[in-house]
């Protein structure tokens, strides 16, 4: 799997496994929804130790980024609320910053 799939699958089960809490602790739902929590934070986990990276850390710098911008499209199409401007710019913003991270000359 390439980095770029790599850091999507990871941002949408980091979101996908933190929204299973939220879910549980702030809008009442059952204490059931912990268990597929749990189990999306372990394959987060597991997927980004998967990345192609001399340094852990820069693999999770990366990762912010891509992060980011996947939570501003989960606030949208999960969440049913449109994105503002801010929202979109500060994700534009990150994803520039995650690819300098990523992509820049090292030497």
């Amino acid at each position: 799997m390439s980095t770029p799939l790599i850091y999507l699958a990871a941002a949408l089960a980091e979101i996908a496994g933190c929204f299973a809490f939220w879910a549980w602790w702030r809008s009442g739902s059952s204490a059931l929804w912990l268990a597929p929590g749990v189990t999306s934070l372990g394959l987060f986990a597991w997927l980004l130790a998967l990345v192609e990276s001399d340094y852990a850390g820069r693999a999770y710098a990366a990762h912010g980024g891509v992060y980011i911008v996947t939570s501003v499209l989960w606030l949208w199409l999960v969440e049913h609320r449109l994105p503002d401007r801010w929202d979109v710019t500060g994700a534009a913003i990150c994803l520039v910053g995650a690819s300098v991270i990523l992509f820049g000359p090292r030497g």
